[in-house]
C-alpha cells in the first residue's frame, strides 16, 4: 500500500465553494519542497511537522530494544516497513509507460500518496525526473517531509506536494499518474468514481498512463485477520473488520503488535467500497479511457502467495486473494 490516508473524501464542489489554495516553499534544511494548501491547512501542517519532528528526535535517542513497541513505534515508519515497495513499484510503473508508450516517463503524479514516499524514489532514480503527491490528510503529509523529502536533499526540489482533493489538477500534466493500495476505494458512488476517472483523463499529458491496483479474491469478503512478520521484528495485521455484501462496503483497520506484547490497535482505518474488476475497467472506459490492461500476479515457489512480478494477462487465475494493476491510456 502507498497511501496512510483513510478519510472519505468529500463529494465535489464547485470552483467557487472549495477554499482557496496557495503555494509556500517549505525550507527543510538542506531540501526545500513546494507546498499547495489552504491557509488553514499550513497552519495544521506546520503543526504536524513540529509533532513528527519531535517524536523523529526522541526515537533517535532510544536503544534499537526500545523502537518497536506501542509506547514507542511510529505508525507511518511501521506501515512504510511493512506496506510500501517504493522501489519495485517505480519500476513497474515506468516498465509500464515503457511497454505502452516506447518512451521515457518523466513526470509522475501520485494521488492519495501518504508520506510521498513513492514520489521521493521515483525522483531519485533518473535525472530530470519530476512528481507531485496529492493528498487530503496533513498527516502524512507532514511526517513525509520530515522524514522521506528531508533526507533527499537537492532532489527534493523536483517534488511538489498538494494537500487537498485528488481531483484537483496536476501542476504539470503527469506523464504516469497513480493511485495506490486501492485508495481510489474511498469512492463508494459509481457516479463519484467515474468523476475521479473523467477528472484523472482530462489532466493526463497527451500519451499519459493511469495506473491503479486492485485485490480481490474470495477471502476479501471474509471478515477475517491475516498476520505477517516484518524482519524489523513486528508484526503487521491486516484486520478486514467488517463486509456488507448487498452494498459492496468493507471496514479495514491495520494494527501493529510487538515483541513485548504490546499492540498499537487501529493505527489506520479504511472506510471503503470494494470494487470489483470488471466494474473498475468499465468505470474506467465509461470515464473516457480508449484502453485498459490487466497486469495479473504471478505465484510464489511455495504455490500460494505472490510473487511480486505482474505481467500482462486477459482473464486471471480464480485465487482465493489475489492483486493485480490497471493501467489506462487516453
Amino acid at each position: 500500500m502507498t497511501s496512510t490516508n483513510h478519510e472519505i473524501i468529500p463529494k465535489a464542489r464547485k470552483a467557487s465553494q472549495s477554499p482557496k489554495l496557495q503555494q509556500q516553499v517549505v525550507d527543510l534544511g538542506k531540501a526545500k519542497v513546494a507546498v499547495t494548501a489552504t491557509e488553514a491547512g499550513f497552519v495544521t501542517l506546520k503543526r504536524q511537522m513540529e509533532k513528527a519532528s519531535k517524536k523523529k528526535k526522541h526515537l533517535a535517542g532510544l536503544p534499537s530494544k526500545e523502537l518497536y513497541t506501542a509506547k514507542n513505534a511510529d505508525a507511518h515508519e511501521l506501515y512504510q516497513l511493512s506496506v510500501q515497495s517504493p522501489e519495485e513499484d517505480v519500476s513497474f510503473l515506468r516498465r509500464v509507460y515503457k511497454s505502452l508508450r516506447k518512451k521515457k516517463a518523466m513526470h509522475f503524479r501520485e494521488d492519495f500518496c501518504g508520506t510521498a514516499l513513492l514520489s521521493t524514489t521515483w525522483v531519485s532514480k533518473f535525472e530530470g525526473a519530476t512528481a507531485e503527491g496529492y493528498d487530503i490528510d496533513p498527516s502524512p503529509l507532514a511526517w513525509g517531509l520530515v522524514h522521506n523529502l528531508k533526507g533527499a536533499g537537492d532532489l527534493a526540489d523536483n517534488v511538489s506536494l498538494v494537500m487537498g482533493d485528488v481531483r484537483e489538477k496536476s501542476t504539470v500534466p503527469p506523464d504516469v499518474r497513480c493511485a495506490q493500495n486501492f485508495s481510489y476505494c474511498c469512492f463508494k458512488e459509481r457516479e463519484e468514481l467515474v468523476g475521479y476517472f473523467k477528472a484523472v483523463l482530462e489532466d493526463l499529458a497527451k500519451d499519459g498512463v493511469f495506473v491503479i491496483d486492485i485485490h480481490g479474491g474470495s477471502e476479501t469478503q471474509s471478515e477475517m485477520e491475516e498476520e505477517r512478520e516484518i524482519e524489523e521484528k513486528f508484526t503487521y495485521v491486516w484486520d478486514q473488520d467488517r463486509y456488507w455484501p448487498i452494498t459492496g462496503e468493507a471496514l479495514n483497520h491495520i494494527h501493529f503488535r510487538f515483541e513485548d506484547g504490546t499492540e498499537l490497535f487501529r493505527a489506520f482505518t479504511y472506510d471503503w467500497r470494494l470494487w470489483g474488476l470488471p466494474e473498475l475497467r468499465d468505470c474506467l472506459m465509461e470515464a473516457g479511457f480508449q484502453s485498459v490492461q490487466a497486469y495479473w500476479e504471478g505465484t510464489d515457489e511455495d504455490g500460494e502467495s505472490g510473487n511480486g512480478v505482474f505481467k500482462l494477462a486477459k482473464r486471471g487465475e480464480a485465487d482465493l486473494s489475489w492483486i493485480a494493476y490497471l493501467a489506462a491510456t487516453k
